[in-house]
Formats: structure tokens, C-alpha cells, sequence
């Protein structure tokens, strides 16, 4: 139980404004565990850390969290649902899938309050099968786009979406294609390939009708990316798309009309690996190309998430999105290491401005399917294995959790030190809690302190144990 503080009477007033600087004083945290043995999953502890202005000196290091220094705005944190896991979620008994939609994506009692989801455009690699929204026989084109339908979606992507939205109406949604249809490539295969040139504007209204499309269905998709890892050619679908063909895409056609069918859905750039910053920054770069993108989105399988603050420096007034990571453990009896994807991922996407943070992906069946043959992924488990109605939840799922469930969309990052093995990000909630989640990287229990506006708390986190404070 949380305890409550006395407020003095003009920190009632001020506190109708957001993020008011005469905040609650900390009393006591709750404390919210998940441990490698599985004997706590996210789960709150019987003891609350209580605050003191009188707590000595010692030797312990100390996290000191400051929300005079905030950051960026938080969006919200989830997975992929891929097709693949569409399928799976709608292949389910109805009262079996309203139960864990409900874990997933409820803020109420066990919930763990998923906020953010990315859909792909078309399918993606995690697809039974491979498809467009305008398939054309081999040699046959469709410049006006005469034949775009969304019916692949409406076997299951649609009808779990609006499953979801029931749930959470204000959950927000990344679209992103793995290929355009392959008529409008060089290589007329769903494969590799780039966009042909003369396609570009048959390409930015497909955009279009997709959003529009999605929109009748009650689906609103907030972003968009120009292509999902532009430098990836070897998933089945796939598309090539390098810096400069993105932003002449961008600043030729995409951009020009989504204005003109005034679409307010925002368009990121890149969405791929930090190794290759020169993409993105390429882009920010032209204006013409600028003036259309929110920002850049990123994964985590090649280089250091430390680059995505060098991007953010760059162009401050661009946003900064964590797009996808798969995170493969798998549910067994050995326990689970959770501490190393919540310190590299979630710590460190946040910690270096991204504004979400979504996992790939939702969920696979105990084959870690469907995949899509020759340039599926094979090894993509799922953040919950689904077997018709059993659904086992692996590491990813608390990975999220451990987040999603206290860190609402809409509470902004605040300032937080760098303490070694002791991986740590803190968050302002809309309502004025604050949360601080830790991740024990080390190989031994580590005692430290918490301080905040002049207060202190003591605690230890065992060695792979990764916490959540909030007061």
C-alpha cells in the first residue's frame, strides 16, 4: 500500500498544473520484483522502503533521482503484433483471448498495461504467408491502385486490433511495411530489391489508403515508418532502401501526400540498427525531406544504443523511437535473465531519449511460428508462446512489464545517475508518482541508496534481480 503525504496548500493549487514542482515529498516506495528463479515475476514485495531525511552516511552507492531535469515524454511500451500473432491470438477460444488481452492490455488488477503497438504494413516476416495490399500476377502493374484492399488484415490483424482498442482505445500504433508490392520493384519479388523510382507516388497513396483504410476500420496509426530495416535484404518480404532513396521518397512523395489527404499520422525515418547513424542524420539533414519526419526509429543488433543520443543532439526537435529487439527467452525451469534485456533495452533506449520502447514480438507458437518460408525467422520466440488456448509468458513479457505496468504513457524521463552494475532509469507519472526501475547487472547482491528531494531510502537488489520503486 502507498502511503499518502501531507500536501501543503499551494502545492494543491500548483498541482493542477502538469509536472508541478511542489510534488508530493517521498514517504515510502512500493517495491515491485522479478527475479531469475521466477519466484517473484513482477511482482510487489510485503515490505515498502520507507524515505528519511535522517538516514547517515555510508559506503553504499547512491542513485539520486532528481526531477528538476526532465527529459523526453514517454509514448508508451509493447511489442510487434505481427500477423503471425494475430493469427494465434484469434485462433484462440473467445474467452481465453478476452482473458489475456485483457493481462495485456488492461491497467486493472493483473494487467500489465501494454500502451504501444507495432503492425506491419502488408505482412512481415512473422506471416503464415507473404502478401501486399495490391498482389499483381507476375508482369501485370496497378500505377492507380485500382485493386488495394486490406482483406489479408481482415482475417485477423483487424479483428484484434479492435479487441485491443476495446480494452485500451488510446493505445498507440507504429505501421510498418517490410516490402511495397513486388510490381513496383526492381527485382518483382517480395524479396530484396528496391523501390522503383516511377512508383514513388503509386507508393505514397498506397501509404495513404492504408492509413485511411485502417482509420474506417477504427484503427488510428499514429507513425509510420518509410521501411523497416532499409539495409536488410534477406527476410521474406524485404525491400532495400538506402538514405538517399528515403529521403526522395520522403520529400518527393510521401510527405506530399500525406499533406495533401491531410494525414496527420507521423512519419519516422530509417528504423534499423545504430551502427549505421549516418542514415537517419543524412535525412535531418535536408530540409525539404526534414520538415515531413517526427523522427528516427531504431533497433538494437548491431551497434550501441549510446548513438541514439547522438542523433537526439543532433537534431534535438526530433523525436526518437525504439522500434523493435527480440528478446528470445524462452519460459523453463532454470529461471529466466531478465536484468540484461531491461538494462540494454528498456534502460537504455530510454536513458538515450527514445520515447517508446517495443519488443519482437507479441507471440509465436512452440514452433516459434508462423514464419514466412526461405527469409522467416525461425528462432523469434514470442513474448507469450500461445498453444490454442495455453499461453506460457516468456522473458519478453516481463521485460515490458516491469515498465509498462507503472510508467503510463505521457510521464516524462527524469534525471537519474549512472551507478555501476546498478543500470537505472527514473519516469514522472502524469499523476505525480514516481518510478525508478533497476537492473542488478552483477554477480553479487549490491546494497545502495535512493535519494530524492532530500530524502533517502536504503536497499539491496540481488545479483540478476531487476526492481521497480514508486512513490
Amino acid at each position: 500500500m502507498q502511503s499518502k503525504s501531507i500536501v501543503h496548500p499551494f502545492c494543491a493549487l500548483v498541482a493542477l498544473l502538469p509536472f508541478a514542482a511542489c510534488a508530493l515529498t517521498a514517504q515510502t516506495a512500493t517495491v515491485w520484483l522479478t527475479t531469475p528463479d521466477r519466484s517473484s515475476l513482477v511482482a510487489q514485495q510485503p515490505d515498502t522502503l520507507h524515505f528519511s531525511a535522517t538516514i547517515g552516511k555510508n559506503d553504499s552507492p547512491t542513485i539520486a533521482v532528481d526531477d528538476a531535469k526532465k527529459f523526453q515524454s514517454i509514448d508508451g511500451f509493447g511489442f510487434a503484433l505481427t500477423g503471425g500473432s494475430a493469427q494465434l491470438l484469434m485462433h484462440m477460444s473467445a474467452p481465453a483471448r478476452a482473458s489475456l488481452l485483457k493481462q495485456l492490455f488492461s491497467t486493472d488488477g493483473d494487467g500489465i498495461g501494454v500502451s504501444y503497438l507495432r503492425v506491419s504494413i502488408g505482412s512481415s516476416d512473422m506471416n503464415a504467408h507473404v502478401y501486399s495490399y495490391d498482389d499483381m500476377a507476375a508482369g501485370e502493374t496497378d500505377p492507380t491502385l485500382a485493386k488495394f484492399s486490406l482483406a489479408p488484415d481482415q482475417v485477423d490483424v483487424i479483428p484484434a486490433m479492435q479487441e485491443i482498442l476495446a480494452i485500451n482505445p488510446h493505445i498507440k500504433i507504429l505501421g510498418s511495411p517490410w516490402s511495397a508490392p513486388a510490381w513496383m520493384k526492381s527485382n518483382d519479388n517480395a524479396k530484396g530489391g528496391t523501390l522503383k523510382p516511377e512508383y514513388y507516388k503509386a507508393y505514397a497513396k498506397y501509404f495513404v489508403k492504408y492509413v485511411e483504410g485502417m482509420k474506417a476500420a477504427g484503427i488510428t496509426i499514429d507513425a509510420i515508418t518509410a521501411q523497416n530495416e532499409p539495409l536488410n535484404p534477406k527476410n521474406t518480404p524485404s525491400m532495400a532502401m538506402f538514405a538517399k532513396q528515403e529521403d526522395n521518397f520522403i520529400k518527393d512523395a510521401l510527405g506530399p501526400a500525406f499533406h495533401k489527404a491531410g494525414i496527420r499520422t507521423k512519419i519516422l525515418i530509417y528504423d534499423h540498427n545504430p551502427d549505421v547513424t549516418s542514415y537517419a542524420l543524412s535525412i535531418l539533414r535536408d530540409p525539404d525531406a526534414r520538415k515531413y519526419v517526427d523522427g528516427s526509429a531504431w533497433h538494437l543488433y548491431g551497434g550501441g544504443i549510446a548513438a541514439l543520443t547522438a542523433v537526439h543532439d543532433a537534431f534535438p526537435n526530433k523525436n526518437i523511437y525504439f522500434t523493435e529487439q527480440s528478446i528470445t527467452g524462452r519460459h523453463h525451469d532454470r529461471g529466466i535473465d531478465i536484468s540484461e534485456p531491461v538494462s540494454d533495452v528498456v534502460i537504455g533506449a530510454t536513458r538515450n531519449w527514445s520515447k517508446n520502447v517495443l519488443l519482437w514480438n507479441l507471440a509465436a507458437d512452440p514452433e516459434d511460428g508462423p514464419h514466412t518460408n526461405d527469409g522467416g525467422c525461425t528462432s523469434c520466440s514470442g513474448a507469450i508462446t500461445l498453444d490454442g488456448d495455453a499461453a506460457t509468458l516468456n522473458v519478453a513479457y516481463y521485460v515490458i512489464a516491469q515498465v509498462s505496468k507503472f510508467v503510463l504513457p505521457g510521464s516524462v524521463r527524469v534525471g537519474s545517475n549512472d551507478v555501476e552494475q546498478l543500470a537505472n532509469v527514473a519516469f514522472r507519472t502524469p499523476d505525480g508518482k514516481m518510478v525508478l526501475v533497476v537492473s542488478n547487472t552483477g554477480n553479487f547482491p549490491t546494497t545502495f541508496n535512493v535519494s530524492y528531494r532530500g530524502k533517502t531510502t536504503t536497499a539491496t537488489l540481488p545479483e540478476g534481480d531487476v526492481a521497480t520503486y514508486v512513490w
